[in-house]
């Protein structure tokens, strides 16, 4: 179903995009947007043997503006289609913003849940967060991915706690054996970050069950939450609460980002008011926010982040010069390991791995600009540096991920240093693309992602001869 509002922004859209290119820092396996800025991984879904993403898009302004959702498919998670864009603010219950959510497969097709966004400026005493604006909660089903139907409004402010504000979004949606759950970020009033749990039997007529948050605030808003289980080798099961808390300050948050992402480890499935374990970033480097989640038809249970980061006016990207702005990570299996969770890039990456090269102690590579290298006995100290300027290194104690030049115009346009202290280091995997790295430690639950702006290709090795280096280059 189609407004004139939304024909009319589908075609200068796709005046837009029309002959849009994405320079010499282009990804070749990262999903990114044709044109204009992207942000949170929506709708995340495998249907009908594809695998469907959805992101926060705004083709119109590289910097951010009119929200849409845009939508790419793939068959192997690493070559990802460009659809179109199925989801407009057209509506009176979205007119500012197509804002997060998830997809649910059912066998009529697609179900989408995602908040529309009001922003009622024009009241008196506008207040952005206790009264400025609607977080409507909204249902509408696709067939084949891309042609919705009607938008059904299933929640609005009214049908939220009377002492949360009006900042409730990002619904994700699953289904037991009891019927359909959902999770809502929330900021409560005395800005306290929590998470709502709804129940509902039929998808569009949801019920609030409880509401969750740690016994001490944590945060002072929770978005993009993600509820799952993993099983591990054992059979035990493990429920995972996923959330991107806003506002954490003092002691190790003060050398982190602006805005965390991360997990809590629950002691009882998410109905049975469960106690929280503590809290683990999924990614501690410079680009990591707003991850999602969904389960594969083969079961696997596959994590995508947007590989970018709010209000941070400290570092840029150099793409906005090519007219274009961010991407998601690389997609990553998520399992229960060893007392731990431990990510993975998706294994459909090894069959791209080409021209295999290894060495004990150090290592030069010139003029390869993806690859896929794993370090081996990484006890000893050491350190890799790509492209000249990014350091990755480890001393004993510390990890760190750091970029010499500081600069807004150099290789990491503004990044400057992430790292954390660590029992050991058993190993890394290092994943390079045209304009990102991502960094996956072996025997800790720790990875670092970063956008970056090569001049040069080159990956060098300095390490103990008892380090070993396997590097592949990628071929797509």
């Amino acid at each position: 179903m189609s407004t004139a509002l939304e024909r009319d922004l589908d075609r200068l859209r796709q005046e837009k995009e029309r002959g849009a290119t994405h320079g010499e820092w282009g990804e070749l396996f990262h999903l990114m947007p044709p044109v204009g800025w992207l942000n949170d991984p929506n709708g995340l879904c495998q249907y009908q043997g594809r695998y469907r993403a959805y992101f926060q898009y705004a083709p119109f302004d590289v910097n951010g503006g009119v929200k849409c959702w845009g939508y790419q498919t793939s068959t192997d998670l690493l070559q990802w289609h460009y659809e179109g864009c199925p989801l407009y603010p057209d509506q009176p219950a979205d007119v500012s913003g197509v804002y997060s959510g998830s997809a649910l497969v059912q066998p009529d097709g697609i179900h989408i849940f995602y908040t529309g966004n009001v922003k009622l400026e024009d009241r008196d005493g506008y207040d952005y967060i206790r009264t400025g604006r609607e977080a409507n909660t909204i249902h509408t089903v696709t067939t084949d991915g891309l042609h919705f139907g009607p938008k059904h409004v299933v929640m609005r402010n009214s049908d939220y706690p009377e002492d949360d504000t009006c900042h409730v979004r990002d619904p994700k949606v699953w289904q037991d054996d009891s019927g359909f759950w959902m999770v809502q970020g929330a900021r409560r009033s005395d800005d306290v970050g929590e998470i709502l749990l709804f129940h509902a039997d039929d998808l569009d007529r949801w019920t609030l069950e409880t509401r969750l948050t740690t016994p001490e605030p944590f945060g002072f808003m929770w978005e993009c939450p993600d509820y799952f289980d993993l099983t591990d080798k054992a059979g035990e099961t493990h429920h995972i609460l996923s959330t991107s808390p806003q506002g954490l300050s003092g002691g190790a948050w003060d050398r982190r980002n602006i805005y965390q992402s991360g997990f809590f480890e629950l002691s009882a499935p998410i109905q049975e008011d469960p106690s929280f374990s503590g809290f683990t970033l999924w990614d501690a480097g410079f680009d990591f926010y707003a991850p999602q989640t969904f389960a594969a038809d083969d079961g696997r249970r596959i994590l995508i982040g947007w590989m970018g980061m709010p209000d941070t006016p400290d570092i840029t990207n150099l793409t906005i010069a090519d007219g274009w702005q961010h991407c998601f990570t690389l997609p990553r299996e998520i399992s229960f390991e060893d007392g731990q969770v431990v990510q993975k890039p998706v294994r459909e990456l090894a069959e791209h791995r080409t021209d295999e090269q290894s060495a004990e102690g150090s290592f030069v590579d010139m003029g390869t600009p993806a690859f896929d290298c794993e370090i081996e006995n990484a006890n000893q100290p050491f350190t890799a540096t790509i492209a000249h300027e990014l350091r990755l290194s480890w001393d004993g104690h510390v990890f760190r991920m750091a970029f010499e030049d500081p600069s807004m115009d150099s290789v990491g346009a503004g990044r400057t240093e992430r790292f954390e202290e660590l029992p050991e280091l058993s190993g890394l995997r290092i994943v390079t693309d045209a304009s990102s790295v991502e960094v996956f430690l072996k025997g800790v639950p720790y990875t670092f992602s970063t956008r970056f702006y090569p001049k040069q290709h080159s990956f060098i090795v300095d390490a103990a001869p008892e380090v070993k280096t396997t590097f592949w280059s990628l071929s797509f």
